[in-house]
């Protein structure tokens, strides 16, 4: 039986209809949730678990170790010199590693590392935990639009020799390339303001 034209446009169109509701709700939204699953955490501590951070940049290298009193100070800085620390700036880079996320990973041959600076690495942040264990965040240059940096974590090569290259946030820029002064903790002067001194009476002089 052959079909009507008009019949035949409306079962195509229905088709094609069809088509485009399978793949752009049901195959895309598999997709989208592949996307989204690629936002995976950079590391899976928490921020109590941490117990000391190394910072080491081209311009110096920190070593924060947290404070043994739950009082203010929370971090103290161990070297280059013996202080207090900022913790609002440490509490800044702790945020970025304890919330931040991995846009998405590229597989790099090692040999290719250079090409994001990466080797050697612009930022280096070596985390020791309270139970001991150990981890590593290395900072390269920004993307080719500068919305993200490539990072390496736990640098080591997968079963295929290539190496996981991760796009995180520029804040980790922002957070570890700062003078040692900023991550000082702030002298507080109201603290050190002089007293005001009484008078001394006048002698009173002999008639």
């Amino acid at each position: 039986m052959k079909l009507p034209r008009t019949t035949l446009i409306l079962i195509l169109l229905a088709l094609g209809l069809g088509g485009f509701v399978y793949f752009y709700e049901i195959r895309g939204a598999t997709v989208r949730e592949e996307i989204k699953e690629q936002k995976q955490k950079i590391f899976s501590f928490g921020e109590d678990d941490v117990q000391s951070l190394t910072v080491k940049t081209k311009k110096i290298t920190l070593n924060l170790e947290r404070s043994p009193k739950s009082s203010n100070p929370k971090w103290l800085i161990k070297s280059p010199i013996s202080a207090p620390a900022n913790d609002a700036i440490v509490s800044y880079l702790m945020d970025l590693l304890v919330k931040g996320k991995s846009d998405s990973t590229l597989s790099t041959p090692a040999k290719e590392l250079g090409e994001f600076a990466l080797n050697p690495p612009q930022a280096t942040i070596n985390i020791i935990l309270k139970n001991r264990q150990s981890h590593q965040l290395l900072l390269g240059k920004s993307n080719f639009n500068g919305r993200f940096l490539y990072a390496q974590t736990e640098p080591a090569a997968k079963p295929d020799g290539n190496i996981n290259v991760l796009l995180v946030s520029t804040d980790f820029a922002n957070a570890v390339n700062r003078e040692l002064s900023e991550w000082k903790q702030p002298v507080d002067n109201s603290q050190k303001l002089p007293g005001l001194s009484t008078p001394l009476p006048t002698p009173k002089t002999s008639k």
